[in-house]
């Protein structure tokens, strides 16, 4: 039996992952201290491996498929097919952002105010190119870790990862401005993508990854309303949706079922209540597919 082997992110990105592969029907069994963990998917063989290091391992070949952050892609400059993103990072669904950073009560105003000076990060190609687009000379050093507490002791500025910006204000720094915007990728090494057994393979976990992204934070809701009463109640949902309006036994009846953002269904739910709906369920989505 033929199988895909694919990389799965160790570190920031892991439990997200395994979580968005489970909503979208595989289910990853991780251990501690194992690199490969169990797959319910004979088809699958997997490894862990972070993030930085994925797009290398792909593009020679050790892995057929991965899922890394376009920053890394870009930082290590590794020839890989890129399939798709899959826009989730470590605590919810959105890109990150690499930004220039300094001390809250440092002078810097912008990159240039940073000429001669020490930058570390751990994204030093990016952070090259980036000093070189706006004709800025600084050395750039490499951080192994707990880069936000080099300022100012260490170094003058950092360039570092960040969703919300909350472990940069926590740290009494400032940001100056953005590197790079990335979003978290699924990469294929470029023998195997032209593989139609590996490229069906691909395509099918990419659609139902991207269809349990779509799902996050959507739930269904479930309906029946008197036909007289159906106008006001398709005035209480949210506009551009197109719900699935269904006939009943009782001609005089029809069933409405929808999907909203979960985050207005306890506001939507009393006044569908009040517009004479009845028997309405709300129930959960793990994949919305196009």
């Amino acid at each position: 039996m033929r199988q895909l082997r694919l990389g799965i992110p160790k570190g920031s990105l892991q439990e997200a992952t395994l979580q968005l592969f489970a909503r979208a029907g595989w289910r990853i069994t991780a251990s501690a201290r194992s690199y490969f963990p169990a797959i319910d998917d004979p088809e699958i063989n997997c490894m862990m491996v972070r993030a930085q290091e994925m797009a290398r391992y792909v593009e020679s070949g050790g892995l057929d498929a991965g899922i890394t952050g376009k920053d890394w892609i870009l930082e290590t400059g590794a020839n890989v097919a890129e399939l798709a993103e899959l826009v989730y990072a470590k605590q919810r669904l959105a890109r990150v952002r690499w930004v220039l950073a300094v001390p809250e009560d440092a002078p810097v105003q912008s990159v240039r105010d940073l000429e001669g000076k020490v930058i570390a990060t751990e994204v030093v190609n990016l952070t090259r190119q980036y000093l070189k687009r706006n004709g800025v000379s600084a050395r750039v050093e490499f951080s192994w870790g707990a880069t936000e507490v080099k300022v100012p002791q260490l170094a003058d500025a950092i360039v570092e990862v960040t969703e919300t910006g909350s472990s940069l204000r926590a740290n009494r720094l400032r940001i100056v401005d953005t590197v790079l915007e990335s979003a978290t990728t699924f990469i294929a090494n470029r023998t195997a993508a032209a593989d139609p057994w590996a490229r069906e393979k691909m395509a099918n976990l990419v659609l139902l990854l991207q269809g349990a992204i779509s799902a996050y934070n959507k739930v269904g809701l479930m309906l029946n309303v008197r036909k007289e009463n159906l106008p006001g109640v398709l005035g209480v949902l949210p506009a551009l949706k197109n719900p699935t309006i269904s006939a009943l036994s009782d001609p005089d009846w029809v069933a409405v079922n929808t999907i909203v953002d979960e985050e207005i269904v306890r506001q939507i739910i009393p006044r569908l209540k009040a517009a004479q709906a009845q028997g309405i369920v709300e129930y959960p989505l793990n994949k919305i597919v196009p």
